[in-house]
Formats: structure tokens, sequence, C-alpha cells
């Protein structure tokens, strides 16, 4: 059985799952794509080619080698994009809670039953239907849980709201002694400068005490206030809308010295060496244009 234990994003990381690229599917139609990025390459002709996707997570599984880090793979469903683990289940402490993801994703879980049959049935969380939830919009953080979600009125519309406030309220039910915060994210489905997917799309945790943010990509600022209060400014690695654009607060972290970083992120990347991490570079920017970047394909299960 699988000992899970997840209390934040940053601490050693013993075991992942990791998403996969292989039998990936044609190029989506334009009314087909979840998200305005991924449109935005399908009719620009730019979308990603399936071999330059295998080649960056495989770039990926092969720093979590380095770091002898058990990884745990989707089985390959046939034409079927799974790079994306993270948004199809997440765990919190020693739980595995399984995502209500949009219903023409539900195959996804299926491809990781190998993983969810190894923990403990009572660990298995499955949310009632009306909590909608993404791994993204997620974050524990030690004894807070942050997530990001969309309470607006017109949420339906909205197919980038992926996270709504009966999911909120399930989670802190779960947790009791955890506090949860969440974040309300700017939403577009047309726009992907204007759009925080999910929470970590816009905001992300490094290290023990730091934190990558785009201001714009919240739509409450006295909530993007808190964030950087929280951290302390100094420790705030701020993104502009086209690093936020580039999935630069996507990066992801293997302890709380090493992470894993696009290689095209030269000013993230050296802000994070001056800081004293050491960082990993992988080639990913194909991934990206999908809206999705190395936190978003990584789902993590055991860290220290």
């Amino acid at each position: 059985m699988l000992e899970l234990n997840i209390k934040n994003e940053t601490s050693r990381l013993r075991a992942v799952v990791l998403g996969i690229a292989k039998s990936n599917g044609p190029t989506p139609k334009v009314d087909d794509c979840y998200d305005p990025k991924s449109r935005q390459h399908v009719l620009a002709g730019t979308y990603p080619k399936e071999t330059d996707m295998v080649n960056e997570m495989e770039a990926v599984a092969r720093v979590f080698d380095k770091y002898d880090v058990k990884v745990f793979r989707p089985k390959i469903i046939e034409d079927y994009n799974q790079i994306f683990s993270r948004d199809i289940a997440f765990v919190i402490d020693d739980k595995m809670i399984k995502a209500n993801i949009l219903p023409d994703r539900d195959r996804e879980i299926e491809a990781i039953e190998h993983v969810w049959m190894q923990v403990e049935k009572e660990k298995r969380i499955k949310l009632p239907s009306d909590c909608h939830v993404e791994g993204g919009d997620v974050m524990p953080w030690n004894d807070y849980i942050f997530i990001g979600t969309y309470s607006g009125e017109d949420y339906s519309d909205y197919i980038t709201a992926r996270t709504n406030m009966n999911a909120v309220n399930a989670i802190k039910d779960l947790f009791p002694k955890k506090i949860v915060k969440s974040f309300e994210l700017r939403k577009s489905n047309t726009d992907p400068k204007e759009n925080a997917l999910h929470l970590d799309c816009c905001f992300q945790p490094i290290g023990k005490d730091k934190a990558i943010i785009h201001k714009n990509g919240f739509l409450v600022e006295s909530e993007y206030h808190w964030l950087v209060d929280y951290f302390g400014k100094d420790n705030v690695f701020e993104i502009s809308k086209d690093e936020m654009y580039n999935m630069n607060s996507n990066i992801f972290s293997i302890s709380e010295d090493v992470v894993i970083s696009e290689l095209n992120f030269t000013r993230l990347n050296t802000w994070l060496r001056e800081k004293g991490f050491t960082v990993e570079e992988v080639p990913y920017a194909e991934i990206a244009k999908q809206e999705g970047l190395l936190r978003c394909s990584t789902m993590p299960l055991i860290r220290d």
C-alpha cells in the first residue's frame, strides 16, 4: 500500500504520478478545446506535436530518476490526452481525493486505477457530484490549504471555471484542523492572458517561505495582497502577464531547494538561483501551449 503524505508543496518528494503524452490523439477541433490557449494554438496551426510532448515529459522523468523519486505513469488510453495528471486527483495529508473534472475527461482517472487501488480504502475520497474541483486549484501549505475558485453567478458559462465553492466547503469539512483559504480567480474563455485556469497558473509557494505570483490572476485585489503579506514582499517573485501566459508560476518542487523549471524562464530561473535554489531546467514550451506546465502534469503522492 502507498503511505500517502503531502503536507505542502515543497518537502522532499519521494513518489509522484507523472502524466503521459504517448497516443495523445489528433489536434482537437476548436470547439473541443477546454481552455483559450489551446484554442489559440489550434487556430494558429501551432498546436504541439505528440513527439515533442513525449520528449519534454521524458526530460522530466529523467530529473525524477536523478533524484531517486518513484514515478507512476497513467496506463495509455489510445488517442486521449493524459498529460495533466494534477487535474484528475490530488493528495492532502494521507488522503487521495478524486477530482470531479470536466465530464469529457472522466476516463483519465481510470488510467491511474493501479495507483488509486494502492491507497487504503478509507483514504480514497470521492466528493459529491456537485463539488467541482481540479488539483491545479488545490495547494496544501502546512497549516493552510489554498484553493483557487470562482463563485460568480455565471460560473457555468466558463469552461475555464474548474473549482466551485461546494468543493471548497467539502474540503473544509474533510480537513477541520486546516485553515482553508479560497481565492477568486480571473476567468476568460477567449483570452489566455486574462485567464487563470487554476490557482497554480498565477501563484505557487516555493522553498520554505517564498512564492511566485501574478497579480492580475486574482479577481479580488485584497486576496492577492493577503498572499504577498503572508510570504513577505522580498520573498515574492512577481510575474508579468506574458510570463503568466507562458506558465512561469507552474514550475515544480522536488524539495525545498530543488525545482524543475522551463529552460526559457530566464528571469525566474536567475532569481531562483540567486535565492539559493538548484534549478533543473527542462524544455516544456510545447506542453505549455495547452495552458499547463510542470505542476499541472505531476501529482505528488509522498513527500517527507
